[in-house]
């Protein structure tokens, strides 16, 4: 089977200088929905993991000063900046988290890698695959001297899909045959939701392709260990105007004003096929108009010797079943991931306590800190997060031309 590496780019240990004594002071740019997640995860990881250096909540960076400030307060930032570059510039910031829009991503990602500083930066990691390049390229450059460039697929970080990898790349499988990959969400079903970021190329980039498909493109690719080599997609835009936003976003959505309308300008959902380097075949749906649907996130993966399939909804689980037993007692059996021998369950409750949503960016936070200051890989690099960019672009193109497949470069 074709395998593919954690990582394009390995990284040496960081110099001396680069790793803080006592503390990684953090620098935040964003303080909304994903901002609060990661704000939880670097507060909560080193009071969990034993950890080299405990991360210190320095900055938090929003362009309204006021809403920054209460941010800052809200989830315990020591200070507050409204401008980027003044944060990037702070001598207490060894690393900066980017929690912006898709549009700012490369500007801010590459200025800090310049600066010396590592980055953590939200997925899809840009808008195009152009500016993904350069980000990738920035980051090559950067850990060379040392620095760490990460992209914040937090899904890797659930135990369970951490575990599943681990079973795939035992062999317990064999060689695979099917990746089904589904991630439904429901928050624009009302045609009356406004008109957030989200719904706006010039922001976003794409919308349920890059917001949900951005996460299930990695997680078929990371736990198969292969790339996606070709799709064929569908899209569709099911509302194409929507009133315009009020105000600021509150989370995924906000209040609209009715009497102005505004065009939306990216999917509403699309559907692809694709193949994996092996010759596997993978299928993937996203939405965000699939009423009832929350968060549902699911995939399973079929091989020669069983399979394994994940719900987001029941994430302390997993669902194996192994062919090589008799048919007569043979099924799928639940494993429950809440042991300590599973990954990053050492650190926390007893067996059947399970863990949520929130502690992926303590798991991401986590593992970040550790790969600056004990050298390990950069996981999901800069350059992960490229070939799903490229993914993402190829799935566009084929929507545009009817479905034709279309190669994904590689």
């Amino acid at each position: 089977m074709a395998r593919r590496e954690e990582t394009e780019q390995e990284t040496g240990a960081p110099p001396p200088a680069q790793r803080p004594p006592t503390a990684l002071g953090v620098g935040m740019v964003g303080y909304a929905f994903m901002g609060a997640a990661h704000s939880q995860g670097w507060r909560t990881a080193g009071h969990v993991f034993d950890l080299p250096v405990r991360p210190a909540l320095a900055a938090i960076c929003g362009r309204d000063r006021t809403a920054v400030e209460a941010a800052a307060a809200r989830h315990g930032w020591a200070a507050a900046e409204t401008d980027w570059r003044a944060l990037i510039a702070r001598d207490d910031v060894h690393l900066v988290d980017i929690c912006t829009p898709g549009d700012s991503h490369a500007e801010i990602a590459i200025a800090a890698l310049e600066a010396g500083k590592h980055v953590l930066c939200e997925k899809p990691l840009a808008n195009t695959v152009a500016e993904a390049e350069a980000m990738a390229e920035a980051a090559a450059r950067a850990a060379a001297r040392g620095q760490v460039a990460v992209v914040g697929f937090n899904y890797r970080k659930v135990p369970a899909l951490t575990y599943a990898r681990s079973m795939i790349e035992a062999g317990r499988l064999g060689r695979l045959r099917h990746v089904r990959a589904t991630y439904l969400q429901d928050w624009l079903v009302d045609p009356e939701s406004p008109l957030t970021w989200r719904l706006e190329r010039e922001h976003a980039g794409s919308g349920a392709l890059g917001d949900l498909g951005a996460h299930i493109v990695d997680l078929a690719q990371y736990l198969s260990g292969e790339l996606l080599v070709g799709v064929s997609a569908v899209s569709e835009t099911f509302v194409r105007e929507r009133p315009v936003l009020a105000g600021s976003a509150a989370g995924l959505t906000g209040t609209a004003d009715g009497a102005v309308r505004g065009a939306v300008t990216v999917d509403d959902a699309a559907l692809f096929t694709g193949r994996l380097a092996s010759g596997a075949l993978a299928s993937f749906e996203v939405t965000r108009m699939a009423a009832g649907r929350k968060n549902a996130l699911r995939l399973e993966i079929n091989g020669e010797l069983g399979s394994i399939a994940f719900d987001l909804e029941r994430l302390n689980e997993l669902s194996f079943h192994d062919h090589t037993e008799p048919a007569t007692s043979a099924g799928f059996r639940r494993i429950l991931v809440t042991e300590p021998g599973h990954p990053y369950l050492e650190a926390w409750w007893p067996p059947g306590h399970g863990l949520g949503y929130e502690h992926t960016f303590v798991h991401q936070a986590r593992d970040v800190v550790r790969t600056i200051t004990e050298g390990t890989p950069a996981v999901p690099s800069f350059a992960d997060g490229l070939q799903v960019q490229r993914v993402l672009a190829a799935v566009e193109e084929s929507a545009a031309k009817n479905s034709v497949l279309t190669p994904v470069p590689l």
